[in-house]
């Protein structure tokens, strides 16, 4: 009987290690077919080399069936991923710019074209477009309905355009946003600790220390972060800024063969989580 026993528990374990592996293999599939769409044009494609988009969705531990959302997500580079991988099984939140009567003539433009992309794209069609802003827009998504919240160069925009007051107001509504037990993954371009502070307010790089600093103060916890967006080329410290280096070569042909062979920015992964309990 104990014999009979012992075997049925171990059919049983390999059954559930079988569930669970395969349906491991289900999201891992879904993500490699999404970022590897024919949807996807070849100029984003170029860019992947620098932006590892399915080693840094896995690091975030994206799934299919999740409610997910991505902060300003500009042309939709990230987009083109995230929509149609959720769009079966989860929800994307696309928290896009927030513009006002007399705002940014680009903000409009940018929201615009992302609109007509939502209307005309099927891959798109389930896309939920809000708006977010650090100080005037912070309610992007229903509070404690998402499982992750995903911000891909966007900390220092927020820092050189509303300071320490628009950093922990941004934060803050991520942690308001997320379900407990739900992450936070953040993309962005790393300035090395070393550096004067003054540094943050105009050159497009961010402390390490700083972002986290600003998620704790939040309510976060960093529970990981990874060197897949690293790269040891980059100073960090360039005439026109992150914005010296491509895709924005923002110094046009001076020395441009000197900063393609570079590539685009050092970048810091952090992943944070929301407590399960106060």
């Amino acid at each position: 009987m104990h014999t009979l026993v012992r075997s049925i528990q171990k059919s049983l374990k390999v059954l559930v290690c079988t569930s669970v592996l395969s349906s491991s293999f289900v999201f891992a599939d879904a993500l490699q077919d999404a970022v590897g769409s024919d949807a996807r044009s070849s100029a984003e494609r170029l860019r992947d080399e620098y932006r590892h988009p399915q080693q840094t969705l896995r690091f975030f531990d994206i799934q299919p069936d999740m409610a997910v959302a991505e902060i300003s997500p500009g042309g939709g580079w990230y987009s083109n991923i995230l929509a149609p991988l959720l769009k079966d099984q989860g929800t994307y939140y696309a928290a896009h710019f927030y513009v006002e009567e007399g705002g940014s003539d680009y903000y409009k433009k940018s929201l615009d074209a992302f609109k007509q992309k939502v209307a005309s794209n099927d891959n798109f069609s389930k896309v939920a477009v809000t708006a977010f802003h650090p100080t005037k827009a912070l309610d992007f998504a229903p509070a404690g309905s998402l499982d992750r919240v995903l911000t891909f160069r966007n900390v220092h925009n927020w820092y050189m355009g509303d300071g320490q007051t628009g950093i922990d107001s941004a934060f803050a509504s991520f942690f308001t946003a997320l379900k407990p037990g739900g992450v936070l993954g953040v993309v962005e371009h790393s300035l090395p600790e070393t550096y004067d502070d003054e540094f943050q307010k105009q050159s497009g790089y961010m402390k390490q220390s700083f972002v986290v600093a600003a998620a704790q103060k939040a309510g976060f916890i960093l529970i990981a972060s990874s060197d897949v967006n690293a790269n040891p080329l980059d100073s960090s410290n360039h005439e026109k800024g992150v914005w010296t280096l491509p895709p924005s070569l923002r110094l046009g042909d001076k020395d441009q063969a000197k900063y393609l062979a570079i590539g685009e920015s050092n970048r810091m992964t952090l992943k944070f989580i929301k407590p399960t309990t106060k």
